[in-house]
């Protein structure tokens, strides 16, 4: 259990890095993690100039930039650009990056499949260097169990269930309220491309997504979906943020199960979300007993340093392939848009007579 692979290398000499865009998910976890992995910023630039200088006067941030031609002008590709801004405005700002860049860019792929495809197509003309900050992949619990996979140690892998019944508060995120696409496209996308990653892409799905009067302002907090790998792996999600009912019946885990054992991963941040619990990667060989994995870090914030160590080593040339690049990222995003598309699609009558 203790070799089990938890994180990704650090790049031998790395480029400074320059972030557009400053909000929550910055201070919360980009920043945290990259100071965490002693990686130096070198500017911002926002188009909210009082957060950005806000923001510097809290880290060490280095130059705040009046626009991002200023840091591209300053910088060129002599550094890593860290995009954490709102989906739908990635591709425009992508576009401003000086050819053969090397960037890291904020899920989700854009806001949905079309954007995702134009961002791809901006990527290929530039020749960016780019990844999406798909992190949940990179976590040490995630990480570790693809490397059980790899190593046979689930033998053939027959079951990924994702569950979910916890209280999310939603009034918290604002922002969220007048997106017509909410659960799948900023949280379970997460377990959608974690998935991906372990299993590769399903042949199609089966999805219901909704609201809740309970989070009444939001357009989905509660969905179901049925991943079609065949008739060997069964992949299902059954996602609700508003158990009101206390901790006690509370659960967010995955469950990755095979001909030859069983990995259980609890998803500690979800529980009385922000201030989260630690993170489990429980194992059992079959007809074993359960032993629980030391992990290394956790989701948050250790998993952010993952996708920006394997951006620069890429550009480096130490590592061959972007785990999390646009390339892959863009089945994320098919597979979320195929999630939206089923849950337009009439289900199967009952036949009474």
């Amino acid at each position: 259990m203790e070799d089990l692979h938890q994180s990704w290398l650090a790049p031998a000499n790395p480029k400074p890095i320059v972030i557009v865009g400053t909000g929550g998910i910055v201070r919360d976890a980009h920043l945290p993690a990259y100071q965490k992995a002693g990686l130096s910023v070198a500017g911002v630039t926002d188009i909210d100039k009082a957060r950005a200088k806000d923001l510097a006067a809290n880290w060490p941030v280095g130059t705040v930039f009046d626009t991002l031609k200023d840091a591209v002008a300053a910088h060129g590709t002599d550094v890593v650009y860290d995009v954490a801004t709102p989906p739908h405005v990635i591709a425009d700002i992508i576009s401003e990056l000086p050819d053969g860049a090397a960037v890291l860019i904020q899920k989700p792929m854009g806001s949905d499949q079309e954007n995702a495809r134009r961002i791809r197509a901006v990527c290929r003309d530039k020749k960016l260097k780019a990844a999406i900050n798909f992190q949940l992949r990179f976590s040490p619990m995630m990480m570790a169990v693809k490397d059980m996979v790899t190593r046979g140690m689930l033998g053939e892998l027959l079951e990924i269930e994702v569950h979910l019944n916890i209280y999310t508060p939603w009034q918290i995120f604002p922002f969220l309220i007048p997106m017509k696409r909410v659960e799948l496209a900023v949280h379970s996308i997460h377990y959608l491309d974690t998935i991906r990653a372990i299993a590769g892409n399903p042949e199609g799905v089966f999805a219901r997504t909704m609201r809740d009067p309970r989070a009444a302002d939001f357009a989905q907090t509660r969905t179901s979906v049925i991943l079609d790998y065949g008739d060997r792996l069964r992949g299902l999600m059954s996602i609700n943020h508003n158990h009101q009912c206390g901790r006690k019946f509370q659960d967010a885990f995955f469950r990755f199960e095979g001909t030859g054992g069983t990995a259980m991963v609890k998803l500690g941040v979800c529980y009385d979300y922000p201030n989260g619990e630690a993170d489990e990667l429980w194992y059992c060989p079959d007809s074993g007993e359960w032993q629980q994995v030391p992990l290394e870090g956790s989701w948050f914030i250790d998993a952010f340093m993952g996708p920006m160590r394997n951006v620069q080593r890429f550009d480096a040339g130490e590592d061959e392939t972007l785990y999390s690049s646009v390339e892959d990222a863009y089945g994320t995003m098919a597979l979320v848009e195929a999630c939206f598309e089923a849950n337009q699609m009439p289900s199967q009558a009952l036949v009474l007579d």
